[in-house]
């Protein structure tokens, strides 16, 4: 099977498993009040995301069989795997939880494909929104907005791509919940004309659809956090980069899986 037939089945088998646990969320979600625990790291949790999760590992194993799976609760229960396989799914079923808690609509179900270190294929799920954004490097990025709790037709999804933007006129989207000083210091010295605040991996998706330009993190983050919209907006035709340029990989065993800083750019040169 090609690149192109594998990951146009593989992308629309995401699809509609991330909309299944988006169902699963939003159950939670519109029934009243949240309960959150706190994880060993301090971190939120609630019921939305372990019956998230639940399902997109269910599915993973039909669709993917034999493929590891690395997902944020999973990982927090039992422990990190000390090794990286040269093929894995990344997994974060609801990624944004304060903004979960907060009832924004600004969260997301992540579910990306590493080969190699790279994230290659990624699909991203705001179910709150109804918005989901997939793509891969040999199909290129695509989105698509419908019902809370509706699988996209075909004819609902539309080509996007990352904008080349003038270093003059930037947009940068930056967190809503996690700001701090080393990311404003390198905000200042961009020539930013406007700036857009956002939860989750919608920063990601901003940039692939050319509403933003750059997306800046110095803050700590896994790499279940990002390796959707990372493989999104690469596919978009955009880049995620450390601060000094050089490449963002994945397969971080060794550190747990835990990314250092980095940032998402829009299409360059």
């Amino acid at each position: 099977m090609s690149d192109f037939a594998r990951d146009r089945r593989l992308l629309d088998a995401l699809a509609e498993l991330s909309v299944e646990a988006g169902r699963a969320i939003l159950d939670v979600y519109e029934g009243g009040s949240i309960e959150a625990r706190a994880k060993d790291d301090r971190s939120p949790v609630t019921d939305a995301d372990e019956r998230a999760e639940a399902i997109l590992i269910a599915g993973l194993d039909k669709l993917m069989p034999g493929v590891p799976v690395i997902a944020e609760e999973a990982s927090s229960r039992d422990g990190v795997r000390s090794d990286a396989p040269p093929a894995f799914l990344l997994v974060d079923p609801l990624d944004g939880t304060r903004e979960f808690l907060a009832k924004n609509g600004e969260f997301t179900v992540n579910i990306g494909y590493v080969e190699n270190g790279e994230p290659v294929l990624g699909c991203v799920f705001a179910p709150a929104l109804g918005a989901l954004w997939i793509g891969s490097i040999a199909l290129g990025a695509k989105a698509a907005r419908a019902g809370l709790r509706e699988i996209p037709s075909s004819d609902a999804y539309q080509p996007i791509a990352a904008r080349h933007a003038a270093d003059a006129a930037l947009c940068a989207v930056a967190s809503r919940s996690h700001s701090d000083p080393t990311t404003e210091e390198f905000l200042s010295t961009l020539n930013v004309a406007s700036r857009r605040s956002a939860g989750s991996s919608l920063k990601f998706c901003l940039v692939a659809e050319g509403e933003a330009d750059v997306y800046p993190r110095f803050g700590p983050t896994m790499e279940w956090d990002t390796a959707a919209g990372h493989a999104v907006l690469a596919a978009a035709g955009g880049a995620v980069l450390k601060p000094d340029g050089s490449p963002f990989g994945y397969g971080k065993a060794e550190d747990g899986f835990r990314n250092g800083p980095f940032v998402a750019w829009g299409a360059r040169g």
